[in-house]
């Protein structure tokens, strides 16, 4: 269940075995830290808090080519310093930029592959056989990502959309409108359909609702799928330091110390209004078939073309307003939060000027000027020295 070393880390032998990488898809909220934090009890799996790169991809455009060692070293940079911005950090873990450069400059060159060289540092540093990321959002991206982990294996957890989609209403990382919310859980599982038709035998798809009634069944299914042992002591969280330390950090994660409540699965319905569940029964009734949930109304309540544009605006003014609930309900959730959207919005900042710098050197250069070209390592020995 580990595969051979590409591009591998300094300090890995090309050809060593590295640990199998998981992804888990398709969306947050679908309690994905209940069972990341009971697997994490088994020394033979790592999966650190995520970096959910999908935020980072709107970036990648204004880094430009690639190919040019520039483009790429600042990328790894960046992707280095969104891991050090995470509000729930790796311990024990410090990544230098130039060390993951070096490792990775003669491989296909992706953001994703940066991510996962950090995953499987990460992972190695634990003695794991198996490392998961838990973005499940790059469902998206899971083409390319089988494109450069052949190997890699995936974990379908499907949520009652209804539940799901009340749990996303209350996130600050999610929209704030049932609409967009469901219209999100729908693409996301679209594309987790693709993904199963193309690898099927590398797609484990769990519900659950099915991990409530019975964690040790489905946490006993889920092992034998990454080839790793299952340990009674996983269904032990409240002796997880980790569970407890992450329970205090937001209110998003309160729950995760303690054990699973099967009843809390019916909690949509306090939560929703009878419009707002025919709106997701609508739009995802064909899933809600196919996966064994029963609908409460006809399911026939679909959105006109304007009803995205204003939950849209309503979403916005939502969140303006989450925004400064959090930082009167909890400064430190707030702080952690905000810093790494800052951060986000730094980069995009510095990229942009960037772009409009070299837009207007390259408008001023003679038409035979390389000043364009990609710039390869080789090449730039003293642009990339660092001297004191």
């Amino acid at each position: 269940m580990t595969h051979a070393a590409t591009g591998a880390a300094i300090g890995t032998p090309i050809g060593a075995v590295r640990p199998r990488p998981v992804l888990m898809i398709p969306l947050r909220r679908c309690g994905s830290h209940a069972l990341r934090l009971r697997l994490n009890l088994n020394s033979q799996f790592y999966s650190p808090y995520p970096l959910h790169i999908v935020d980072f991809m709107p970036l990648l455009p204004l880094y430009g080519d690639l190919a040019d060692d520039r483009a790429y070293f600042r990328l790894v940079a960046d992707i280095v310093g969104l891991q050090a911005a995470s509000m729930v950090k790796w311990p024990g873990v410090a990544f230098d930029p130039v060390e993951i450069f070096d490792a990775l400059r003669h491989a296909p060159r992706s953001a994703h592959r940066i991510v996962w060289e950090l995953l499987l540092r990460a992972g190695e540093r634990e003695g794991a056989r198996v490392v998961m990321d838990k973005s499940l959002d790059s469902v998206h991206y899971a083409d390319e990502l089988m494109t450069l982990y052949p190997d890699m294996l995936f974990l379908n957890v499907v949520r009652d959309p209804r539940a799901q989609v009340a749990s996303m209403n209350r996130a600050i990382i999610h929209d704030f409108d049932t609409l967009l919310n469901a219209q999100a859980w729908v693409a996301a599982h679209r594309a987790a359909d693709v993904l199963i038709a193309r690898h099927p035998q590398r797609v484990l798809t769990i519900r659950y609702e099915d991990f409530l009634s019975d964690q040790a069944h489905t946490l006993q299914r889920v092992c034998a799928f990454f080839g790793i042992d299952f340990l009674p002591r996983m269904l032990d969280i409240a002796n997880s330091p980790e569970a407890r330390h992450i329970s205090r950090m937001s209110e998003l994660w309160a729950s995760n110390c303690f054990a699973p409540i099967a009843a809390n699965a019916d909690k949509f319905k306090q939560q929703l209004s009878t419009a707002e569940i025919a709106t997701i029964e609508t739009l995802a009734h064909e899933y809600m078939q196919r996966y064994g949930y029963q609908q409460m109304t006809d399911a026939t309540a679909m959105p006109d073309a304007f009803a995205a544009a204003a939950a849209r605006r309503r979403s916005d003014a939502r969140r303006r307003h989450a925004w400064r609930e959090l930082e009167q309900s909890n400064f430190r959730d707030f702080v952690l939060r905000r810093h790494r959207a800052d951060y986000l919005e730094t980069v995009r900042a510095r990229l942009q000027r960037h772009a409009s710098a070299h837009a207007d050197s390259r408008a001023d250069s003679p038409a035979d000027s390389p000043a364009g070209a990609p710039g390869r390592r080789d090449t730039l020995t003293a642009a990339f020295d660092v001297t004191d």
